[in-house]
């Protein structure tokens, strides 16, 4: 699901590797053509499924320069890099595992009781098998996480309310390391003075 297409596949090839040297997953490849292709490339942060725009820049700025040398596509084409957002796909089976609790819809590769499209809570996984609380039935189902075509998270006051809490968590993070760089440089800045 992080990928629809063979050249999707291609770009997914050569930039997951860069992504993790960086400390990076890559969630959704697309390519879409156009007078210009466009190479749409949604990541998150590992440690905290995040991505702030400096983190988009840095990833930004390897990947065209290795695709600079794997030259992936024939024609010219802008790279677009970007965070899944609040309505994010799921395009992983830990995905929904992380995200249990919240409303997702989902859509399927095949027919499953007359139809293709659910929605409903997510409540993790069991194996390799996406667990969900359907609208308007009893049990939980389980559905093979390979029938999933695509998937999103819906948006609700919990997912923003959940979104809200993950970024504020990550801002005390990030401040939390940029304070020792930042002191660093105070301390080169006033060596360099004397």
């Amino acid at each position: 699901m992080k990928t629809k297409t063979n050249m999707d596949e291609r770009i997914l090839t050569i930039a997951e590797p860069v992504a993790a040297d960086l400390g990076f997953a890559i969630v959704r490849v697309r390519v879409m053509a156009g007078k210009r292709a466009t190479v749409q490339i949604m990541a998150e942060r590992l440690s905290d499924g995040q991505m702030s725009v400096a983190n988009c820049a840095t990833l930004s700025r390897e990947l065209s320069s290795t695709f600079e040398v794997e030259d992936p596509i024939d024609s010219a084409y802008v790279l677009e890099v970007s965070s899944p957002g609040l309505d994010r796909p799921l395009t992983d089976l830990a995905h929904f595992q992380r995200y249990k609790g919240l409303l997702a819809r989902l859509e399927l590769d095949r027919l499953v009781e007359g139809r293709k499209r659910f929605r409903g809570i997510l409540a993790g996984i069991d194996g390799d098998n996406i667990a969900i609380d359907l609208d308007k039935e009893d049990d939980t189902a389980l559905i093979p996480f390979e029938w999933i075509a695509e998937a999103k998270l819906l948006i609700t006051d919990d997912l923003i309310k959940a979104g809200q809490e993950q970024k504020d968590a990550a801002d005390k993070e990030d401040a939390k390391q940029e304070a020792p760089k930042n002191a660093e440089e105070s301390t080169e800045d006033a060596t360099e003075e004397e």
